[in-house]
């Protein structure tokens, strides 16, 4: 039978701590560009879709996420299909929604426990919306957090966000601009970006010592962080390298800038499993960049999925969809 998972089940059974350990066994293991091919986009006059997909090395699940959207009304919609590599049955549909968003903090939160300093951190968190709030609950379930500030340009934003984490009674300030939340942090979030894509986080205010984990430029035309803070990074560690290094607008405009990166730059795979070291002196600045890959989505998911058949959680699909013999 097929399992389906809605989004209210795969909030249900989402576990954040799990997440990340999930994520950093995918990440040890093979997780190179065969099993997990480059993001394809598909353009249209009213939509576009993008496809994710990706074959985890052992006896994991394999599968793939889909997004469909249509930019003019605003609206987009995540699916992930997984199925078992050895029958090539369809094991279980997930609303993937939320598991992108999981998926992103939690892949965060992994680099930051590797990269970030040895000490209950300092954070600073530059935006308020969802994917600021799962990445404070992503961070806090793996390390000791001493502080927070938040910026936002709404007051009203920066109190929702404080309000909406209450639960994880973190000592969480508001900042009355991006540059003052910065101010002593270990760890720096920026998980919003400008309406005109002007950088967030500017290099000149980065402090030695800072992680800094950047989400939100994806494709060539987003801009999350300015060129200095590229240029002051001791290292740079990338979900998906190539496509961070050729396809965001951050890399775009460090290289117009004149900035080389490439010689310390290296993937998150090659961080976990251990072939390249992280933190090497604390006063480095490290910059974590992320477009997003489907090693997370399928851990993740895949998680979700044994999660929510041990509960007795989703439901079963009525028709079947079954392999055919070729």
């Amino acid at each position: 039978m097929t399992l389906i998972l809605d989004d209210a089940a795969v909030r249900a059974v989402f576990d954040w701590r799990r997440a990340v350990g999930a994520l950093r066994e995918a990440y040890a293991a093979d997780a190179d560009q065969a099993r997990f091919p480059a993001r394809r986009m598909a353009r249209g006059d009213h939509g576009w879709l993008r496809t994710l997909s990706g074959v985890p090395a052992g006896e994991h699940l394999m599968g793939l996420k889909v997004i469909a959207a249509s930019p003019r009304n605003g609206r987009v919609s995540y699916l992930i299909p997984l199925f078992d590599q050895r029958t090539a049955e369809l094991v279980a549909l997930l609303d993937g929604h939320s598991i992108t968003g999981f998926r992103t903090a939690a892949t965060s939160a992994l680099a930051a426990d590797v990269l970030a300093v040895d000490c209950p951190l300092q954070v600073a968190v530059i935006g308020s919306g969802f994917e600021a709030r799962n990445h404070l609950r992503a961070v806090a379930a793996v390390r000791d957090v001493a502080g927070v500030r938040v910026f936002s340009p709404r007051p009203q934003s920066r109190q929702r966000f404080t309000d909406d984490l209450a639960d994880l009674n973190l000592a969480i300030e508001p900042a009355e601009s991006a540059e003052s939340a910065v101010v002593g942090a270990d760890l720096v979030i920026c998980a919003a970006r400008s309406r005109d894509e002007t950088p967030t986080l500017l290099g000149a205010w980065l402090r030695p010592g800072m992680t800094v984990i950047s989400i939100g430029s994806t494709l060539p035309e987003q801009r999350e962080v300015d060129p200095e803070v590229i240029a002051r990074a001791d290292l740079l560690i990338a979900d998906m390298l190539p496509e961070v290094l050729e396809e965001t607008g951050d890399l775009i405009a460090a290289r117009q800038a004149g900035v080389d990166i490439t010689a310390r730059a290296m993937s998150l795979s090659d961080l976990i499993g251990g072939s390249v070291p992280g933190r090497e002196r604390p006063e480095q600045i490290l910059l974590y960049k992320s477009v997003g890959a489907a090693v997370q989505d399928l851990a993740v998911a895949e998680l979700c999925a044994r999660s929510a058949e041990e509960q007795g959680r989703g439901r079963d699909l009525d028709l079947g969809i079954h392999p055919v013999e070729k």
